[in-house]
């Protein structure tokens, strides 16, 4: 039997090719196995066979994602592969969206088996749960190991046309199917097993997991700008240029609150970004482009804005899981309340 032919998508920073300095390449196609295509590779044996590594910069991705993903497509193609597998993305967003945009678009137009990985906050996940496979990995590139045979299993069997298992089994994240079959004992049966065993604090697994979700009420608008009391709060890592609170450049578990009280503007000799998921030559020339500071204080002298906080509040977002965003946010929030704040301006990245 002729080896599976596999075509891996990576970014520039997977490829070796460079960080964020590097994230605006165009598409670009190497033969053979790259980055973490290796792994791949050797997980694969004699099964399966990497023939092409297809790779596209984050930045590029998402600033030209009809055009990137048509020559992608183009590349990937010509190779005529059996499988096409992206990532693993891990917690990287703007890799993950570019994992399942291109798996969604190899699997509807070449009719071939996809999967990638994801980490389960990576907003990826959400957008492209419902059409592919994706397997559950850690935040983190650490969990490389654990997640290539995972992949490759799961790879393996839908290229060969065998029957896939539950996401408990195989490791995906969980889809919405439902798959019909006959169970031993009728549905009445196995209601009243699991009452028992909730009424007897026994652990118990429901058969249909219920979506969780969590709704934010919009708050009333301000009626009166020219009497409101505005703050600025960013997730786009603008701060002192000596990074006094430590505040890390992706996967925040901290923010910072800096004042601005005697500033009309905000000087890229005292303020830098330490983002790590955009590119940041233009701001750190003029950090006011995330922090708009100059701007506002213009409003307020115009009266169009009644008063501008005192501060400014700021992390990064790229990485930051749901629960430390949301930490934050209640955690500062007293803080904003307090202060008689009426309103946020929200600038992220």
């Amino acid at each position: 039997m002729s080896k599976i032919k596999v075509v891996h998508y990576i970014n520039n920073f997977f490829a070796g090719i460079g960080g964020e300095e590097k994230a605006n390449i165009p598409p670009e196609k190497r033969k053979g196995a790259l980055g973490p295509g290796l792994a791949f590779q050797k997980s694969f044996k004699d099964e399966a066979e990497i023939i092409a590594t297809v790779i596209c910069g984050d930045s590029y991705f998402g600033e030209n994602m009809e055009d990137a993903m048509n020559v992608l497509i183009k590349m990937i193609k010509e190779e005529k592969p059996d499988l096409f597998i992206a990532g693993p993305a891990f917690n990287a967003g703007r890799y993950g969206v570019a994992c399942g945009a291109i798996c969604k678009k190899v699997e509807q137009e070449l009719k071939i088996p996809v999967v990638t990985g994801m980490y389960i906050e990576n907003p990826g996940v959400d957008m492209y749960k419902l059409d592919l496979y994706i397997i559950e990995t850690k935040n983190s590139a650490a969990d490389l190991r654990k997640t290539v045979p995972k992949m490759v299993n799961l790879g393996l069997k839908l290229a060969k046309g065998e029957e896939v298992g539950p996401p408990e089994e195989e490791g995906y994240i969980l889809r919405g199917i439902r798959k019909n079959f006959f169970h031993e004992l009728r549905g009445s049966e196995r209601a009243i097993d699991m009452l028992v065993k909730k009424l007897n604090k026994e652990e118990f697994k429901t058969e249909y997991e219920m979506p969780i979700f969590d709704r934010v009420t919009p708050a009333k608008p301000i009626k009166d700008l020219s009497k409101a009391k505005i703050a600025i709060v960013t997730s786009g890592g603008i701060v002192p240029t000596d990074n006094p609170d430590k505040i890390e450049s992706s996967s925040a578990t901290k923010y910072g609150i800096y004042d601005i009280s005697k500033m009309n503007t905000l000087s890229k000799d005292d303020f830098t970004t330490i983002h790590g998921g955009y590119d940041r030559a233009y701001v750190l020339e003029n950090p006011n482009l995330v922090v708009p500071l100059d701007v506002t204080r213009e409003l307020e002298k115009e009266g169009i804005v009644g008063e501008l906080a005192n501060y400014f509040i700021t992390t990064t977002g790229t990485g930051t899981s749901v629960n430390n965003a949301k930490a934050f946010g209640e955690d500062f929030v007293n803080k904003l309340i307090e202060d008689g704040v009426n309103a946020v301006i929200l600038t992220s990245t």
